[in-house]
């Protein structure tokens, strides 16, 4: 991974500090991110649902996306179908699906109403199933005996949008026949220099960004397959810190396309927000037709589709750093879990750093609750 940072960067040694009394004090908020974090699974218990090759996942919000992330991001190496089943929609495709062979149900709770919904309307009495939840009192529970369904623990302790490299990443991982050790990055990463202060040097400039009235974050994506991971950090990052009147609002731009839309606003509008630069390097590189190139387009020849792209990435980041517009670039350069794994790593630290030096509980979302219990009066 090749990352620059926001120009201009305040050094922050309290970050630095903070970083290191949580590695040191509270080491049970990065148990999932290591490589000896305990299943409530065991790779031979799950080995016999191995075989099915198309998979239906239904939950919501950070019980799926990570998921979702890990299947578009590394789709190139999963040789099966994945449906995933995360939001109301009476005209979706997935209730037409009648060649799903294994429901994969996941909901902490285990009383998520969107996940109940779904999968009482989805889930028939000759499937295959598997559900992870908590170890309590809950409808999921009550639904996994009387479906005869396999069951996991969804430890209590990991909150839903944090639990992508716990079992509610990992079993779906495993399922695309991706191997879970790889993405588990934690223990080097944090023995790295580099990342540490590229991760403590991210954090002190955006805390800088929030203060100079910048709460806007556009991730400029110029990799289509990892759409979803943004999806992911969207959730991550919003939900870990929309509280107290703070917080930031990160928007997913399809790059370039939105060159052709948005950029124009990027460029000459309102100067409230910064911007991430992403792409991954290690793409198919399909190359444009020569016989079909005009002379007043002979800069083209030879060229492939992903130099086409990068090209005009190198160039955006011209433009914005001579506009003086704040922004930060990551670069991929292998598509694979330990990138991804890196990645996870990076964003799930940044959240739980800029929520302790904004002042805010990075693990709860007490007013969603607030709609749960809000929406239900409506149903009673």
């Amino acid at each position: 991974m090749i990352f620059k940072n926001f120009l201009n960067i305040k050094k922050n040694k309290i970050i630095k500090k903070d970083l290191s009394n949580l590695l040191k004090n509270q080491p049970q908020l990065f148990e999932t991110l290591k490589p000896n974090y305990k299943y409530s699974y065991s790779k031979k218990i799950i080995s016999k649902y191995k075989k099915f090759s198309n998979i239906r996942i239904i939950g919501m919000g950070g019980s799926v996306l990570g998921a979702e992330a890990i299947y578009h991001f590394l789709k190139n190496k999963v040789k099966k179908k994945l449906t995933f089943v995360n939001n109301l929609n009476s005209n979706a495709d997935y209730f037409k699906d009648k060649n799903i062979n294994l429901n994969l149900v996941i909901s902490k709770s285990g009383n998520t109403l969107e996940t109940i919904a779904n999968a009482s309307a989805l889930i028939k009495s000759k499937d295959s199933n598997i559900i992870i939840t908590e170890d309590k009192d809950s409808y999921l529970n009550d639904l996994a005996i009387k479906l005869k369904a396999e069951i996991f623990e969804h430890k209590n302790y990991v909150g839903g949008r944090y639990s992508v490299l716990s079992e509610v990443g990992m079993l779906p991982a495993e399922l695309m026949n991706l191997s879970e050790d790889k993405f588990k990055q934690f223990n080097s990463l944090i023995k790295n220099k580099t990342f540490i202060n590229n991760l403590v040097n991210n954090v002190a400039a955006t805390l800088n960004l929030i203060k100079n009235g910048k709460y806007t974050s556009v991730i400029l994506n110029y990799d289509e397959q990892s759409e979803n991971l943004f999806k992911w950090y969207q959730q991550l990052i919003a939900e870990s810190l929309g509280k107290k009147a703070k917080g930031l609002l990160p928007v997913i731009s399809s790059m370039p396309k939105d060159n052709h839309s948005l950029m124009q606003l990027y460029l000459d509008g309102p100067k409230k927000s910064f911007y991430t630069f992403f792409n991954v390097l290690d793409n198919k590189h399909v190359k444009v037709n020569n016989k079909n190139i005009l002379i007043r387009q002979k800069y083209l020849k030879n060229k492939s589709i992903e130099q086409i792209k990068q090209s005009q990435m190198l160039a955006t980041e011209k433009v914005f750093k001579i506009k003086k517009i704040p922004f930060r670039s990551f670069r991929i350069l292998k598509r694979n879990e330990k990138s991804l794994g890196e990645l996870f790593c990076f964003f799930i630290l940044e959240a739980i750093l800029l929520g302790r030096a904004l002042n805010v509980n990075p693990f709860d979302q007490p007013s969603v609750e607030l709609i749960k219990q809000e929406t239900k009066k409506f149903l009673i």
